[in-house]
């Protein structure tokens, strides 16, 4: 069946999109896709034709129906120096994002940091979370299902940890009842993968055990206990993915120089706004814009974009210190890897050599990387509202 026969039967209703594949290849049937939408959308899609990376490879790993790609500008910052506990040296943070101004105020943090001898990062936490639901018949049972849990975690660790090379079920906590509803929230620790997939695989085979041994029953791989991919208070309190904090002590001199404000300016803009705004507001995230950092430079590396509302959360702090600045960020939930999933994507482990960060090994690293990035960033944007510069800065980069 050649391109022309294929676009018809779609045209007519007689093929289904994912049906393309059985009669063409990967990168055929994305050309015929896109043909095929841009006849329905009454459109022209050269942009998304025209692309590097190989779709064979993504469309068996990375993505369903492809008809193309999307690109995005990729700017860097730096040097960036960090004094982390795995990362000790400067580096340049590859940026994608259609947010004009971000690169630059990032870059001005950048600037400031290094100047300062660099920023101090660490991982506190390194771990992965699957929550499943499951269902009983009474609060009475409820309890006897965490109980379970409890009395045979050893046995339960080994049937998890049979399923995977590199995962490791570290407990099981909390367990938490609501009726007769029990959640109980699977910590695992995945090596340099983000590791959804290998702890989604290992809780199911313990929740086969649970069925051979218990009545409850199980209604959901995931609760929403986990809490993935949504902003939530026991991944504040518990962490998930990479747990890391970033400090500086910042000259006064600098501060002056650099940010064109002070020590006490920061301090009490990070109180009004970052504080008492957010708590003001109900916020979960008391920091101006992790997310800018975390979308751009997750977007730039292959990461899950979507767990960018994890990495929002978190709190920034800034304290004068007789006219130096000391100022931290705190973020407890950064779902990152340097293997597997979107990394895989030629531009991805591009924006990862960039960073020094492709393959095994590298993943905390890649995490201090992260937070000392949204340490600029974040530095920044504080920075040019204490003194006054944020519209000034946009209106002089020419941004709407």
């Amino acid at each position: 069946m050649n391109s022309k026969e294929i676009i018809d039967k779609l045209l007519n209703g007689e093929m289904k999109l994912y049906q393309v594949d059985k009669y063409v290849s990967p990168k055929e049937a994305t050309d015929i896709r896109r043909e095929f939408i841009e006849k329905t959308a009454g459109c022209e899609l050269p942009h998304m034709a025209n692309y590097s990376l190989d779709m064979e490879k993504a469309s068996a790993r990375n993505i369903e129906n492809p008809i193309g790609t999307i690109q995005l500008p990729v700017g860097v910052a730096g040097p960036l120096k960090i004094n982390g506990d795995y990362c000790k040296r400067e580096v340049y943070v590859p940026l994608a994002t259609s947010e004009g101004a971000l690169v630059a105020s990032i870059n001005r943090g950048a600037s400031t940091i290094t100047a300062s001898g660099g920023v101090n990062a660490h991982v506190i936490s390194d771990i992965m979370t699957r929550a499943p639901v499951i269902k009983t018949s009474s609060a009475t049972d409820a309890l006897k299902i965490k109980q379970w849990f409890i009395d045979n975690f050893q046995e339960l660790k080994e049937i998890a940890e049979s399923t995977t090379s590199h995962g490791k079920l570290l407990k099981i906590d909390p367990i938490l009842i609501v009726g007769t509803y029990v959640y109980p929230r699977f910590v695992y620790s995945t090596g340099d993968s983000m590791g959804m997939n290998m702890v989604t695989i290992a809780s199911e085979k313990i929740l086969d055990k649970l069925a051979e041994e218990t009545t409850g029953r199980h209604i959901a791989l995931s609760g929403n206990v986990c809490v993935d991919k949504k902003p939530a208070a026991i991944n504040m309190i518990e962490g998930r993915g990479k747990s890391i904090v970033a400090d500086i002590l910042i000259p006064e001199e600098i501060v002056n120089k650099k940010l064109k404000t002070t020590a006490e300016a920061i301090e009490e803009v990070n109180i009004a706004k970052n504080l008492i705004g957010s708590a003001a507001a109900g916020s979960m995230a008391y920091n101006a814009h992790y997310a800018n950092m975390v979308a751009a430079i997750f977007l730039a590396t292959g990461q899950d974009a979507a767990h960018a509302v994890e990495g929002s959360l978190g709190i920034t702090t800034a304290e004068n210190r007789n006219g130096d600045l000391y100022f931290s960020v705190n973020l407890p939930d950064v779902p990152v890897a340097t293997v597997g999933g979107g990394t895989s994507l030629e531009t991805a482990h591009e924006g990862l050599d960039i960073l020094g960060v492709a393959g095994s090994n590298k993943a905390r690293e890649f995490g201090e990387i992260v937070a000392a990035t949204v340490l600029a960033g974040e530095l920044s944007l504080v920075g040019a509202l204490a003194a006054g510069h944020l519209a000034r800065a946009h209106q002089e980069l020419g941004r709407g």
